[in-house]
């Protein structure tokens, strides 16, 4: 069966630019690739897999290409006594490189690293996490402070090069310096990290014995950090640059500063809201009257009606915190708790033994959610 037109198996014409014969390329073989390819249709995609790879693997090349335009399958087909080069690193060229770019993109690609200007793979630095912890008081107005955290500086004694003095670094001899190698399994090609050098495209025979080969040292640091006013538990600040360093001068991570804020004696925070617990006397809960409780800002009052209730909330507007992405501050809920009087005298309990006297004389007035209470109890039982 005659070939078809390697032009034409990519879908490109004649005078296309490298870089889109490229394309076409990348294009069909994330289509046809096997392994997207299963059951009855993936011995016709293997084919055509194939097919776009012997297309591309000749159009890439630009003497291969200048033979097949001048004399078709004849000028690169070595049957035909045409010059195509066989599968090692000359005539693999620029195929692996697509190729290469291709499995990336199928599998994720490998650490995330990239090529840099050397052809060592580069890599970003990972982030780190910092957890910082502050009062409520704190978090709710914001704060300046300081924090020490590890981080990497450059070894004074073999000047980061992370050989000992007097010595040097040797190129790879895995990977000849390129940081990286190719494994060939049938009609793939996988390029990965050197394991020798770990992508560096150096070894050191002689290591500095202060950073052991690193290059660098591991010292304590001092950051500044602003705290921003409403900031809630489990939020995090980012420190740009402040990660750990990058591999072959890729770039630093981050660091991440996570707020944890400490319980407070008086407040648990709800969002913007606060909320506390306010214990009030039995006598002031049945007269009424003023009383004073605390907020971040300071003291407030309250006006108790007379027959104020255990459990009964009052709502101070504004007296909460106003959060990073909030317009307003949120509220204060006071929830009132009655407390009963323990440790009496004998006179106290004379007292109230006659205040009982006088509430039952007075009937069910002074205490309706007891009847009410009583009623629901005896409709149970009948």
């Amino acid at each position: 069966m005659a070939k078809r037109d390697y032009y034409d198996v990519l879908g490109v014409p004649k005078n296309a630019s490298d870089d889109d014969i490229k394309k076409a390329y990348r294009k069909l073989a994330m289509k046809h690739h096997p392994d997207r390819n299963q059951g009855d249709d993936a011995k016709k995609a293997e084919e055509k897999f194939k097919e776009a790879k012997e297309a591309y693997e000749m159009l890439s090349d630009a003497q291969k290409r200048a033979a097949y335009d001048q004399f078709g399958h004849a000028g690169v087909d070595p049957s035909m006594g045409g010059g195509r080069g066989g599968p090692g690193p000359e005539g693999f060229g620029g195929f692996a490189e697509a190729f290469g770019d291709i499995f990336g993109d199928i599998f994720g690609g490998a650490g995330g690293g990239r090529r840099g200007g050397g052809g060592q793979q580069v890599y970003r630095g990972s982030d780190l996490s910092y957890a910082m912890e502050i009062t409520l008081e704190e978090a709710a107005g914001g704060k300046d402070t300081q924090i020490r955290i590890p981080s990497w500086d450059h070894c004074d004694t073999c000047n980061g090069t992370g050989a000992k003095p007097g010595t040097s670094a040797k190129t790879c001899p895995s990977c000849n310096g390129a940081g990286t190698v190719h494994l060939r399994q049938g009609f793939f090609s996988i390029q990965q990290t050197c394991p020798h050098c770990r992508g560096s495209g150096k070894i050191i025979p002689d290591p500095c014995t202060t950073c052991n080969g690193a290059g660098k040292v591991k010292r304590q640091k001092t950051l500044e950090v602003k705290i921003p006013a409403g900031i809630n538990e489990g939020m995090r600040i980012r420190s740009a640059g402040n990660g750990e360093p990058g591999t072959n001068g890729g770039p630093p991570g981050d660091l991440y500063i996570e707020i944890r804020i400490k319980q407070h004696e008086i407040f648990e925070r709800d969002g913007d809201d606060l909320h506390c617990t306010v214990p009030v006397g039995l006598t002031l809960a049945a007269l009424g009257g003023a009383i004073e409780v605390p907020t971040l800002a300071g003291k407030a009052e309250i006006d108790l009606p007379e027959g104020t209730q255990h459990g009964k909330t009052f709502r101070l507007r504004g007296k909460g915190i106003k959060g990073i992405r909030s317009s307003y501050p949120g509220d204060l809920y006071c929830h009132i708790t009655v407390e009963t009087p323990v440790k009496l005298t004998e006179h106290q309990r004379k007292l109230l033994k006659e205040l009982e006297e006088s509430f039952r004389k007075g009937g069910d007035k002074h205490s309706p959610n007891a009847k009410s209470w009583t009623d629901r109890v005896k409709d149970l039982f009948k």
